[in-house]
Parts: structure tokens; sequence; C-alpha cells
């Protein structure tokens, strides 16, 4: 199998070095810093890229370039693309999509699906792309990073996006706000909306709560005082100030079990709170002494109920 010569450079350095030098590199780096590459230099033979003017990137086939299986977004626009379609068969693609070398022939989409899609609907042959070598963990990576800065995504998008990459990239809040950009707090509010229920979520998902809304209702512990702020918001429409000032006059009446809850160890906590994302619904771990406890889980309705159900594929 003949390589393309600017990977084949690459490949000399060992596994161990390119993971060193990605710890050292990547914290502080934006999307723009990390999708950064050469572009690949043409190759006579066994790897089909079309020549191009130095400093631009060269033309891939697209029936050469595989869609990313890590790529966070599963929807897309069909007007908004079938725009971006006619815009690209008038100037064609201005921002090259960014792949990896796969084998022979063969590349895969890292960012850019929706300029991939669009190039088809444009009857496009070949597209502009950098390439570069990635792992999965990377592609995964630059994916998320890059579907996180789209201008679209409603908060809770953003929020499963930030959980992803702490999850599935083994990084903490503090590395994640480096990345990105953000401070650790804006993390932390972010991923905090996860633990709302699903009636908040889905409002918020449908743009009938700002993120402001919704970072107000999370701070609230009591699930029926913030069911009723929820409910207040919808109905009067209520301004992010108001929200506030309505929870003033709303008493809280926490129970002696809400109490102990303030009590917990953190690693109660946080599994509640991997429970709570996971089944987008309020669990709750009460735990004695003697280490024996229960795990309840709240749920709103029976439709709630159902999906928990086969949630937890009973």
């Amino acid at each position: 199998m003949m390589i393309p010569e600017f990977l084949n450079k690459r490949k000399s350095l060992t596994s161990h070095q390119k993971m060193s030098e990605k710890k050292k590199n990547v914290l502080g780096r934006g999307l723009g810093a990390l999708l950064q590459e050469e572009p690949v230099k043409q190759t006579q033979e066994k790897n089909p890229v079309s020549g191009s003017q130095k400093g631009q990137a060269p033309e891939i086939p697209l029936a050469q370039i595989e869609v990313n299986p890590f790529q966070p977004r599963s929807t897309f626009d069909e007007e908004s693309l079938r725009e971006l379609s006619e815009s690209i068969r008038v100037h064609g693609v201005i921002q090259p999509v960014t792949v990896r070398y796969v084998s022979e022939g063969k590349y895969e989409l890292i960012a850019g699906e929706r300029r991939l899609r669009a190039s088809k609907l444009a009857g496009k042959d070949t597209i502009p792309a950098f390439v570069r070598m990635a792992s999965d963990q990377e592609s995964l990576e630059i994916a998320l990073i890059e579907n996180i800065q789209r201008e679209d995504l409603n908060p809770l998008e953003i929020a499963v996006n930030y959980k992803r990459l702490m999850d599935e990239c083994g990084i903490n809040q503090e590395q994640l706000g480096i990345r990105l950009g953000k401070s650790r707090s804006t993390i932390t509010n972010f991923v905090r909306l996860l633990r709302l229920p699903p009636d908040i979520q889905h409002s918020v998902k449908e743009g009938l709560l700002s993120f402001g809304h919704a970072k107000v209702l999370s701070g609230v512990e009591e699930l029926p005082r913030q069911m009723i702020a929820f409910k207040e918001a919808l109905q009067k429409n209520l301004s992010v100030r108001q929200l506030e000032n309505f929870l003033k006059t709303l008493p809280a009446k926490p129970s002696a079990k809400a109490q102990k809850t303030s009590d917990k160890p953190a690693a109660l906590r946080k599994w509640e709170d991997e429970l709570t994302s996971k089944f987008s619904s309020r669990v709750i771990i009460q735990r004695t002494a003697k280490g024996s406890g229960q795990i309840q889980i709240t749920f709103l309705n029976d439709e709630e109920l159902e999906r928990l159900i086969e949630d937890l594929g009973v």
C-alpha cells in the first residue's frame, strides 16, 4: 500500500511521541489550531488527489470520503443545506473540510459534514480538504468541538457535547474550559442542565426557555418548587429576572430527606448526577450508615415512566 508522502513522514513518530506531542500542544488551542494542517501533497499513483496551487487545499473525490462515525450532529436542516448547495454550485466550497487518511484512496471525514452533503447536492465530484493523521479519540474530539462552535445549537445540545467531551475524551471541566476558551463555571452551568427534569429539558430544546431560565431552574434543589417555577415561567412568559424574583416569593420547604441530601458524600452526589444525566430524570440515592439503601427515580407522567422502563431494559 502506498501512503501519501506527507503522511509517511508522520508515521515515523512512535505512538508514545504522538501522544506526548498531543498532551503538550492541545491545551489552550481552539478549533482552528486543532484543525490546522498542511495541505496534502499530490501523489502521482495510488492517492488520486487532484493538484492545487501552493497554499491551497487539494481536491479529493467525494466518493473517497466516508462519513465520520463519531459525528455528534444527527440532524441537518434541509432548507439550509439546499441554500448552501446553491452557493457551492456558484462559488465553490470556501472553507475546506478536514479528513483523516485511512488507506489507499480512502479518507474519513473529521469536520465539515454539512459542506460535504451540500457539495453532493450541488452535483460536485470533488471537495477541497485538509488531510491529517488522527486517532479515533482525536477525530471525536475535533468533531465535538466543531459541533459546539456552531451558532444554532440549543443549550441542551451544548451541554450534551460538553459531557461527551469530558466522558469520552477523558478530560475534566477545567481542561475543557481551556480548550474552548470558556470559564470552568460556564462549563459547570451547562452540564448542570442535564440534571433538569425532561419537561424542562424539552422546553429548552424547543426554545421556550432560554439558557438563563434553565440555569436558574437548575439551581433549585426541590423538585416540586422547581416545577412550580417552571410552569409559572412558561404560562406568564417570565424574564430571567422575573423568574428569580418569583422563586424568592416561593417558600422552600426542605424535608428531612432534603436536609440529609445536602450532607451526602461527594461520591454519592456524583453518582446521582451521572444517573440523572443518563436517564434524563431526577435520581436520588439514599444510603444508610450500614450500607443499605435505595435509588429513587422521579417521573412526571405515564409517558415518562414508559421511557424509563424502556431505558432500563425491563
